[in-house]
């Protein structure tokens, strides 16, 4: 029986999150304040008959030239975590079904992500360690350089024999 209440509450929640049929037009990009303003130039030359009615801190209409919009853009994607995390749950059997799912997206997912970028970062800090100080290359003369300048002791473990 709880494996048929959560069956239906999940399907309640995709039903009610999901739209079945976007529009790109509209469901992707609602329109906002700012798409309802058209931008406008003033004219270089204007009229001087036409502002004999138009208070000092105004601008009269007729010299204003509305400018034209570009092409718009195509729709954004929808990337909202809601509508994948739907899809995920959307074959769960029972709340310990989307407990997991929850916890292997949410958790375990990012935990690996981490672990693995961690890892990588310290490769490559392995791997650049020695030929920071004791290469050959115009970068490793600059920096021996600048550790003299400084009077700081470079660490001695691989150094080159006979210097540079």
């Amino acid at each position: 029986m709880s494996q048929n209440i959560a069956a239906e509450i999940t399907s309640a929640i995709q039903g009610a999150s999901i739209n079945r049929h976007p529009s790109p037009r509209h469901d992707l990009n609602p329109s906002t304040a700012a798409s309802e303003k058209q931008p406008v130039s003033l004219e270089e030359h204007p009229d001087p008959d036409a502002s004999s009615d138009v208070a000092e801190d105004e601008i009269p209409l007729s010299i204003l030239r509305p400018i034209p919009r570009r092409q718009t853009m195509p729709p954004l994607p929808d990337l909202r975590f809601e509508q994948s995390y739907l899809k995920s749950i959307e074959k769960a059997e029972g709340w310990g079904g989307v407990l997991w799912i929850t916890f292997r997206d949410q958790v375990v997912m990012c935990f690996a992500q981490g672990v693995m970028w961690t890892l990588l970062l310290s490769g490559w800090r392995h791997w650049n360690r020695s030929s920071k100080f004791y290469g050959h290359s115009i970068g490793a003369r600059i920096r021996r350089w600048w550790w003299d300048v400084n009077k700081w002791t470079i660490p001695a473990a691989g150094a080159p024999k006979g210097g540079s």
